[in-house]
């Protein structure tokens, strides 16, 4: 019997049709039983000053919290001007600023969903540095760079290309190893 593993999904795109989001979701139901949650990263920007006043706003000691009890975090970037966007960078600098490091030693899964015909691989690339100073564990590979991403999805959000199936099956496959690890 399988365990049951509980995975957390950091959508860069907060569009409600984001193919980010609908790839994270497809990377769960191929990862087979889990729990998989969505976090909200529709979040004030980082301003120090407002962080001194207020301090961390609640919705960012969520996203924290959520990180620390997850198993594993799955998490899809578009590329926007040849980069992640900011929306996606934003979180990432509020969560550095919570307590207890959830990130350290985390199974983490990076994937990026774009129009283009790279598929978001500059912004991937990008996002794989920014998570360096915190330390997860990021699966190398396979890399999933979802090209032309719109038209990759059936009615029910499933992938079509056999190709993007395969990797991305592998790299969920890869995700629970390296939680099991």
């Amino acid at each position: 019997m399988m365990a049951h593993y509980n995975l957390l999904g950091l959508s860069g795109s907060l569009r409600d049709a984001s193919t980010n989001t609908m790839l994270l979701h497809e990377a769960a139901r191929l990862f087979g039983e889990c729990s998989f949650k969505l976090a909200d990263l529709d979040l004030p920007l980082y301003h120090g000053d407002r962080e001194e006043a207020g301090g961390v706003p609640d919705a960012v000691q969520r996203i924290a919290e959520d990180i620390a009890q997850a198993d594993a975090v799955l998490i899809s970037t578009p590329e926007y001007n040849k980069g992640p966007p900011g929306v996606l960078k934003n979180a990432l600098d509020w969560v550095s600023r919570t307590s207890g490091k959830p990130w350290t030693g985390k199974p983490v899964a990076v994937m990026s969903a774009a129009a283009g015909r790279a598929g978001g691989e500059r912004a991937q690339l990008i996002l794989r540095s920014f998570m360096v100073p915190f330390r997860p564990r990021i699966l190398q590979g396979p890399e999933i760079h979802l090209a032309d991403s719109s038209n990759q999805f059936d009615d029910q959000g499933h992938l079509t290309g056999d190709i993007y199936v395969r990797e991305l099956t592998l790299l969920m496959d890869g995700l629970r190893a390296e939680i099991e690890r």
